[in-house]
């Protein structure tokens, strides 16, 4: 029987053998490559080739009868008007979605006047200002002349905004202008090059307001770690973090920082700063002697303002990357160190 036992046991071994190789082959021989539902394809080619032949429609337009706002306006009474013009700048909708939020937030006098903002804007009660939707802007451009017509103005003349040009990236600013909305050769190779290395733009280190906090504390010659707190680490092992910088070490830290840069809003805003509060609890417990910072900025916590006060609340100090703010930074870093 034992003998049984073992060359039974050997069969089935050479069967999961078999049978891991079965579903491995599987894979190997029956795969697709590039999946695709044929009946989406179809429906989404007819999409782009709309947007391809209103693009056609305007250029010949503007060829034919030059430049005006008017034929930009017209085009954003077409479906899918809007979505042909940010094809032609390159705009991202969700960039679009982000100005319009800081339009309605800014109080900037020529930024209103540009884009008609009091035709278009009520006044918001409560703190928190919702990002629009997609079907809200859509249902404005519709139905508000004004609000269409302080889209196109951003469009045209946005760059000339000092506001804008000193709040929008480069990268984006780049976007807005007249030789964009005129098709010129050069401006749709500079979209089509923006388009291609969005990705790679936004992935860079270099672009992170993290790396750029790192040149400021190595330019005053001030040593950081990141990573755990030793302490929290050894005695609070499920509820410890990675900090983003500690000063000067992770031993004997002075001072603790948190950075939190958001362009985006989400439920997880309530959840980030309840961790916060955690965190400075544990910190003031094994670290009584470190200061805990933060550096919390972006459009995504000015428009969630009580989330943003329970942000706020967790630390010692709070900075943001405005150039003022980085000059109160590192005032206050370096009379810390020197303690």
């Amino acid at each position: 029987m034992y003998k049984k036992a073992v060359v039974s046991i050997g069969n089935g071994n050479k069967l999961v053998k078999r049978f891991r190789n079965s579903k491995f082959e599987t894979v190997i021989r029956k795969n697709t490559f590039y999946f695709y539902n044929s009946l989406f394809q179809d429906k989404y080619e007819a999409y782009l080739n709309s947007i391809n032949e209103i693009l056609l429609v305007l250029k010949n337009e503007i060829d034919t009868k030059g430049l005006n706002k008017q034929c930009f306006e017209n085009l954003l009474l077409k479906d899918n008007g809007l979505r042909a013009l940010l094809a032609l700048t390159g705009f991202a909708n969700e960039s679009l979605k982000r100005l319009i939020t800081v339009i309605r937030v800014t109080d900037d006098k020529s930024l209103s006047n540009l884009t008609n903002k009091p035709k278009w804007v009520k006044t918001v009660s409560g703190n928190d200002i919702k990002e629009w939707s997609n079907r809200t802007i859509e249902n404005l451009i519709k139905n508000n002349g004004y609000f269409r017509k302080g889209i196109i103005n951003l469009f045209f003349e946005g760059p000339t905004v000092p506001f804008l040009s000193q709040t929008l990236p480069l990268f984006e600013i780049k976007k807005l202008g007249i030789s964009k909305l005129k098709f010129e050769i050069p401006a749709m190779i500079d979209t089509l090059v923006r388009y291609k290395e969005k990705g790679s733009y936004s992935g860079k280190m270099e672009n992170n307001p993290e790396y750029f906090l790192a040149e400021i504390l190595e330019n005053l010659d001030i040593s950081f770690e990141k990573g755990d707190l030793s302490e929290l680490l050894k005695n609070e092992f499920q509820e410890k973090r990675r900090m983003d910088f500690i000063i000067p070490d992770r031993k004997d830290p002075k001072v603790i920082i948190e950075s939190s840069f958001l362009v985006t809003t989400s439920s997880g805003q309530g959840d980030k700063s309840k961790t916060e509060h955690s965190i400075k609890k544990l910190i003031h417990k094994y670290y009584p002697a470190a200061k805990f910072i933060g550096f919390v900025d972006g459009i995504g916590w000015y428009v969630r303002k009580s989330d943003l006060k329970r942000m706020t609340d967790a630390y010692d100090e709070v900075f943001t990357y405005h150039k003022t703010e980085i000059e109160r930074f590192s005032k206050y870093i370096k009379k810390r160190i020197k303690r």
